[in-house]
């Protein structure tokens, strides 16, 4: 599966740590992830990422292009609840809406995915996309 990564800047560290703690199951897929997050998932948690731009850059909106040209099949994107929504950030999760694609915006429904994605729940052969 292809695996997206975003992390607002006081979720970053939390995405790093759930991807240590997971990065057995983590590494058997591919990631993709903005540029800083990515970059500290591979520094830190020691697992091959492909970086697109940092989020302010335009790297939520290269992965969004990807979640709609059926690239990307799973969105992890730790939000941070007190931050001020921004229009990129609800337009990422329209689309995975659009597009049927599994998205945790938080550890504990990320854990859920992960650990679906370990027992084959989340087989990509098996999700229906629209």
């Amino acid at each position: 599966m292809n695996i997206a990564l975003i992390a607002h800047d006081k979720k970053k560290e939390l995405m790093v740590q759930f991807c240590i703690a997971y990065s057995g199951i983590l590494g058997e897929h591919t990631l993709l992830a903005t540029g800083t997050t990515g970059k500290m998932v591979s520094e830190v948690a020691g697992l091959d990422v492909k970086r697109f731009l940092s989020g302010e850059q335009g790297g939520i909106q290269q992965i969004s292009s990807r979640i709609s040209c059926n690239e990307i099949d799973m969105l992890l994107y730790f939000r941070d609840p007190i931050a001020e929504e921004t229009a990129v950030d609800s337009e990422i999760l329209r689309i995975c809406d659009v597009h049927s694609i599994p998205v945790a915006t938080n550890i504990a429904t990320a854990e859920m995915l992960i650990h679906g994605l370990e027992r084959g729940d989340l087989d990509w052969r098996n999700i229906v996309r629209t």
